[in-house]
């Protein structure tokens, strides 16, 4: 369990290194690029031209700093729950196989349990770890220190709630960057307000050139970072609802293939 969470430490870790590198990259060779050509061209027409209506620009909606910050937290969280939803596959493969290996109308008494246990045991580790074979073993060995198929049973139940807890819990860094990325469009807004605000002297003046600008600043960063927010918040739902399923399945197969053939006569 240590070695599993040093391992999602180091691939988060590179995963955020590798959004950075990304985004800026995209943002560096194009989105920055077309962006300041695009407000030149649109200056140079409103100076020939006072009555030229500006045409909005998805590279200048997205050209400044909380926008690019949004977008490597969005690719992140991604990457975070694609890592979770490929485990949450490979638990679901389990269900396929038949780990036990119960003949139909077959009983299993409680000196039986070494017996289907050792196919368990022989599992390799990282497969035995999982959440099936664990449940699968901890009913066995309890039905067979108890001789009582509710306790058995019970133990499977304390598997896959303990299970339910540790994907929740691990879900908390996603949540956590469902939650920054609107707060860093917030930021954006407050930095946009305050520069506005810091060129009032010159729209008294007559130049609204600043005002406007900075006030693009603001209201685009919270739109982009609340359209973000929306993506990463239906994604981290389909993957609780994938990993809740996950959980249920288990405790059925479980209840399927080994509770109903337990038996203490």
């Amino acid at each position: 369990m240590k070695s599993a969470n040093n391992s999602d430490i180091t691939y988060q870790v590179f995963a955020l290194m590798i959004s950075i590198i990304i985004v800026h990259s995209i943002y560096v060779i194009s989105i920055r690029p077309n962006a300041e050509a695009i407000m030149t061209q649109q200056i140079e027409q409103q100076q020939s031209n006072p009555d030229h209506v500006v045409q909005r620009s998805w590279f200048v909606v997205l050209k400044d700093f909380e926008q690019e910050t949004c977008f490597i937290l969005m690719l992140w969280a991604m990457a975070i729950m694609a890592q979770k939803a490929k485990f949450s596959n490979r638990e679901n493969q389990l269900l396929k196989l038949p780990l036990l290996k119960v003949r139909s109308g077959h009983s299993i008494l409680p000196e039986d349990t070494e017996t289907f246990a050792q196919p368990l045991y022989d599992l390799p580790i990282e497969e035995r770890d999982r959440l099936i074979p664990r449940s699968l073993l901890a009913a066995l060995q309890r039905f067979r220190t108890s001789h009582n198929i509710a306790a058995a049973s019970a133990a499977v139940r304390e598997n896959c709630e303990m299970e339910s807890d540790r994907l929740d819990s691990e879900l908390s860094m996603v949540r956590y960057i469902a939650w920054a990325i609107p707060s860093i469009g917030f930021i954006g807004t407050v930095r946009g307000i305050g520069d506005a605000l810091g060129q009032a002297h010159r729209a008294i003046a007559g130049d609204i050139a600043g005002v406007t600008a900075n006030l693009g600043v603001a209201f685009n960063s919270t739109f982009v970072a609340l359209m973000i927010s929306i993506v990463v918040m239906f994604l981290s739902h389909q993957l609780q609802l994938l990993q809740e399923r996950q959980v249920l399945d288990a405790q059925k197969y479980c209840d399927e293939k080994l509770i109903r053939h337990l038996s203490v006569e």
